[in-house]
């Protein structure tokens, strides 16, 4: 049978290589995708080595088999005892009944290397907290021994906990052979131990069939060398995730805000709604949307209005007040005479520029003073005096400088009355008479400039009606009603002699409802642009997240595809992989099996590091597919276990070359029990195996087939005190124990005899046991059957006879048979059981020599 190491080194070392292998030889495979698949194999290689501990050093140890396993104060074992193993390959078992103490030294020898127990797990909190033994005051130690590769072979580990230090706690340390002990870098075994398991107690046999499906695959996919793949794997599906969840969240978010933007009053958002429904939405007008600093016609309208004022109360009241002042000046001033006067004053003035003009004929000079001189009525009121000496003479040019001017002075016909002449006398007694009349109406033309000035005043302050009080927007805000109001307000001021007090009310109106549009405005702007402001970066990060989306649709698809491919070509690298393992697997199984009708086929690891994963265990009842895990016994499915641990703890690879097993054999059928003990025997060739077992099946087994072994006993006396000792067979252990009975003086010679006798009996027994397995499972009787045989045998003779003369014979025959051998040999038989019972007359060391003979002639 090739070893299970032999099998492990065919396992390739680089699969990232493999798969590369596979790219190549697919040309048909887009380019797109093989890039991928090639970016993230060459990532993972990168990443590949996983990181070393915290302090920069790695696992140095190898070729690790165990020399002793020391234990003081823990579990079962009281005072200080060793349990010394050769440090080498072969096959070591400890036995000892239930509660002697073996088990505390396989948990012992787990806890120093791995810092816990796997037998504890899910246990309750009585379990861990019996890990003190009851019988030993003091300080708990577990010290393990190892021999390792190098050139310092020696290996120490050990733990001690003072009084009343918890299980987690205590000085773990590591010593290498003549160097100071050092802290024990529990995170450098971690990975080897994880990987490498070479612990198996009894509650984990089960486990690995029926435990946590992902966790046995995690253990074979990372023995299988995986790593590199699957990080290669991981690598595109966090992309292809990535991209996906993109855009997933800009479906999402785009159906949401389709269900918020027709509930906001707002032209910006009923744009952005149209724009979003598109099945293809125009990125670029959203965009312009987006970029409106005015937020639109509406917003800007109602920052308009805001921006509309009027001038302050303090100046209108200023205004009021002078107007009401030039109002009463020209009240006081104006009487029938002085009105008469203006209006007279006002017509000679005009006369009088009419005579200028024609007096200066062409003369564009004269024609430009008399226009500068008179004007119109209404204009030349409001001339002044500048003084009878001057040029100007109550506002009208010199006549003697109109007489110079190069005329003929003969004046101009009256246009009145069409046959007066106004000449130079006419115009100097105009002159004169325009003078008087200036003085005397002064007073009211100041009053009524004065006025006219207050007006003109009042209308600049307030101006036209603005353009926002017009215009249409916004519709559902009324400014018709400001707007007839300041339309009033400037009707008023064109007036000639407006009300001041209904100015002043106007105004109180015109500032009252300026005010309240102002409000009105204020509120809807803030009601705009609390609903649509916090849509802005929302509809901006969905423009910005869409665009990635989309420019990356194309290389989603090529990720799925690459992370498809990549996991076929992962799954027939872990197929070929696995094939030698699962090939020992079946080794195993088949060895184990004997008389079982299930069949272990292949071993497949279904899923991924990402989805249900399991190993997937193709098993047949009879030839028949289905459910086999639920139909098969506890100990086939003990056996299943150690044929899915023993390749794995086996590898060659891993730097323990020891293997330690609790309790294998409890629930195996006696078939099964050979077939363990020369699974054992084959993994034993170039491991150290040690197996702790209550049953004394598996060490008859191992005496029966002649395999070469080491047995150690347990023994545990009161007090937790623990003996160890080289156990030979049963039948010389129990010719040892008479001897020993027959040189102990202080036993009363009657119960010292009954002893002996018993001792002898025993040995019988165990030897017609022997006999009898080997001579009928030699002959090719079934297991079961030979346990049925053994079991029916209720008697000293009964055992006797079926191991001398075979089953179906009767006790009567035995002495007939053992006659021919001699006397000796009947009596032997017949003292040894009697004297278990009742006095015999004989010699007891005689007896016990005779008991040696006759097993020995068994055994031949």
């Amino acid at each position: 049978m090739e070893s299970v190491c032999e099998q492990s080194e065919r396992i390739p070392i680089r699969p990232g290589e493999l798969v590369f292998r596979q790219l190549e030889a697919e040309p048909g495979l887009p380019v797109e995708v093989a890039a991928i698949v090639r970016t993230a194999l060459a990532a993972a290689a990168a990443d590949g080595d996983p990181p070393g501990p915290a302090d920069g050093s790695a696992f140095d140890f190898s070729g690790m088999f165990l020399r002793h396993i020391r234990v003081e104060g823990f579990r079962g074992i009281g005072p200080e005892t060793v349990l010394e193993l050769p440090p080498g390959p072969g096959l070591t078992l400890v036995t000892g009944r239930n509660g002697s103490g073996k088990s505390s030294f396989a948990e012992a020898a787990e806890l120093a290397l791995t810092g816990a127990n796997r037998r504890w797990d899910g246990r309750s909190a009585a379990w861990r907290e019996g890990w003190r033994n009851l019988h030993h005051p003091g300080p708990v130690r577990i010290e393990l021994e190892l021999r390792t590769d190098g050139p310092a072979t020696a290996l120490t580990v050990s733990r001690v906990w003072p009084d009343g230090e918890p299980l987690t706690g205590g000085e773990w340390v590591q010593c290498r052979a003549g160097a100071p002990g050092t802290a024990f870098p529990a995170g450098r075994w971690a990975p080897p131990m994880e990987l490498y398991r070479p612990f198996l107690s009894y509650s984990e046999l089960g486990a690995l069939v029926d435990g946590k499906p992902s966790e046995l695959f995690d253990a074979l996919h990372r023995l299988l060398g995986l790593d590199e793949l699957i990080a290669a794997h991981e690598h595109i599906r966090s992309v292809r995730l990535e991209m996906e969840s993109a855009s997933r969240t800009a479906r999402r978010e785009r159906q949401l805000l389709l269900a918020e933007l027709p509930r906001i009053a707002d032209r910006r958002a009923a744009r952005a709604e149209q724009i979003l429904r598109r099945p293809e939405p125009d990125f670029a007008a959203l965009e312009i949307l987006l970029a409106e600093t005015t937020g639109g016609p509406e917003p800007a309208a109602l920052r308009a209005i805001l921006a509309v004022e009027l001038a302050p109360q303090a100046r209108i009241e200023q205004l009021l007040a002078r107007l009401r002042t030039a109002r009463t000046a020209v009240a006081a001033a104006t009487s029938p005479a002085s009105a008469a006067d203006l209006r007279i004053l006002d017509l000679l003035r005009i006369a009088y520029s009419h005579v200028a003009e024609q007096s200066a004929g062409a003369d564009p000079a004269h024609r430009r003073s008399g226009e500068d001189a008179c004007g119109s009525g209404a204009a030349a009121a409001t001339v002044r005096s500048e003084g009878r000496g001057g040029k100007l003479i109550g506002g009208l040019s010199d006549p003697e400088t109109i007489s110079g001017s190069g005329s003929s002075g003969s004046g101009c016909p009256c246009p009145v009355c069409g046959r007066g002449s106004l000449d130079v006398r006419w115009l100097t007694e105009t002159a004169a008479a325009v003078d008087e009349l200036s003085e005397r109406t002064a007073g009211l033309v100041r009053a009524r400039t004065e006025l006219s000035e207050v007006l003109a005043e009042l209308r600049a302050v307030i101006g036209d009606v603005p353009a926002e009080l017009t215009t249409a927007e916004p519709a559902y805000l009324d400014t018709a009603a400001l707007a007839e109001t300041w339309a009033q307000w400037r009707r008023l001021t064109e007036f000639g002699d407006p009300d001041p007090d209904a100015l002043g009310v106007v105004h109180e109106r015109l500032s009252a409802e300026l005010g309240f549009l102002r409000q009105r405005a204020v509120k809807e702007l803030d009601r705009l642009e609390q609903a649509w402001t916090p849509l802005v970066p929302r509809l901006r990060r969905w423009l910005d997240l869409a665009r990635t989306v989309h420019a990356r649709a194309a290389e989603l698809q090529t990720a799925r595809a690459a992370e498809v491919w990549l996991k076929s070509a992962t799954a027939r690298v872990r197929d070929e992989r696995l094939a030698p393992l699962a090939g020992t697997a079946r080794w195993v199984w088949q060895s184990l099996r004997q008389q079982s009708n299930v069949e272990l086929g292949g071993i497949r690891l279904q899923g991924n590091a990402n989805s249900a994963r399991r190993v997937q265990l193709d098993v047949t009842v009879d030839e028949v597919d289905g459910a086999a895990l639920g139909v098969m016994s506890q100990g086939e499915l003990h056996a299943l276990g150690l044929a899915l641990f023993l390749p794995r703890a086996t590898l060659a690879d891993s730097p323990f070359r020891f293997v330690v097993i609790d309790d294998p054999v409890q629930a195996m059928d006696p078939a099964k029990v050979d077939g363990l003990a020369r699974v054992l025997a084959t993994v034993a060739w170039d491991r150290q195996v040690v197996v702790f077992t209550h049953d004394d099946r598996l060490a008859e087994a191992v005496r029966r087939m002649q395999i070469d072994a080491r047995i150690l006993e347990v023994q545990r006396r009161e007090r937790s005190v623990v003996e160890i000792r080289l156990s030979s067979d049963p039948v010389h252990r129990y010719l040892d124990d008479a001897r020993a009975l027959l040189r102990t003086p202080q036993l009363p010679r009657a119960i010292s005899d009954e002893l002996v006798a018993s001792c002898c009996r025993s040995a019988l027994e165990a030897a017609g046991l022997a006999r009898a397995k080997r001579i009928l499972l030699a002959e090719g009787m079934d297991h079961r059957e030979v346990q049925r045989r053994i079991d029916t045998a209720q008697s000293t003779r009964a055992m006797v006879t079926l191991a001398v003369l075979g089953p179906g014979r009767r006790i009567e025959d035995l002495n007939i048979r053992l006659a021919k051998e001699g006397r000796w040999a009947v009596e032997v038989v017949r003292d040894a059981t009697a004297g278990a019972h009742i006095p015999i007359a004989r010699d007891l060391s005689e007896l016990i020599a005779d008991t040696e003979r006759f097993v020995d002639w068994l055994a031949r």
